[in-house]
């Protein structure tokens, strides 16, 4: 598929697929960004999209900024008929501290801050740097809906439980409650 892109500032690389299988091309900061403990933040991309009509662009986090910093980049979706730059929205999740100290924030590259023009920063601030990857994009197909209001909805087996009805218990733990505890005797005997 032919996604066009337009470039916001001349200096951003085309976005490109890291490996042949994968599913998400990097998405980019256009600009650097300095999140504070507890702070949002939109960080530019430097790109527009031109998707074609009937797909999507999802935005999702990547799992090495997940993994290895309190960041967590926001889900979210670009409409084919959205022409403007590309933003993604980064939480900063450590909480935040009234009291401002010169702290050298930390780099999601891993490069040490430029201490020779030290701010004042809180403990648990960061800069993503202009260049940094961020996210990434996947293209989507997307099928709409034909809502119908009815009076009742089809019966199942779940009904209406939500929000941790099926439990917590590993099938392991499950099978263990419903033997009685053989598993765990038989695991004993062979210590």
């Amino acid at each position: 598929m032919r996604i066009r892109i337009k470039k916001v500032r001349d200096d951003i690389p085309t976005p490109g697929y890291a490996y042949t299988s994968d599913a998400g091309y990097d998405l980019i900061a256009g600009e650097d960004v300095i999140i504070q403990p507890g702070e949002t933040v939109k960080i530019p991309t430097g790109l527009a999209f031109e998707i074609a009509e009937g797909y999507e662009m999802q935005v999702r986090p990547r799992s090495g900024v997940t993994s290895k910093t309190p960041l967590r980049i926001a889900l979210g979706t670009i409409d084919a008929s959205y022409r403007g730059e590309v933003s993604v929205i980064c939480d900063n999740t450590v909480a935040k501290n009234d009291s401002p100290q010169i702290y050298f924030p930390k780099i999601i590259g891993g490069c040490t801050y430029d201490n020779s023009r030290p701010n004042e920063f809180q403990e648990g601030t960061y800069i993503i740097r202009k260049g940094d990857r961020i996210a990434q994009g996947i293209i989507a197909p997307v099928v709409h809906a034909k809502f119908e209001v009815v009076d009742e909805l089809d019966e199942t087996t779940r009904g209406t439980g939500g929000f941790g009805s099926s439990g917590v218990k590993t099938s392991y733990d499950k099978a263990v409650s419903q033997n009685g505890g053989a598993l765990e005797r038989l695991a004993k005997e062979g210590e």
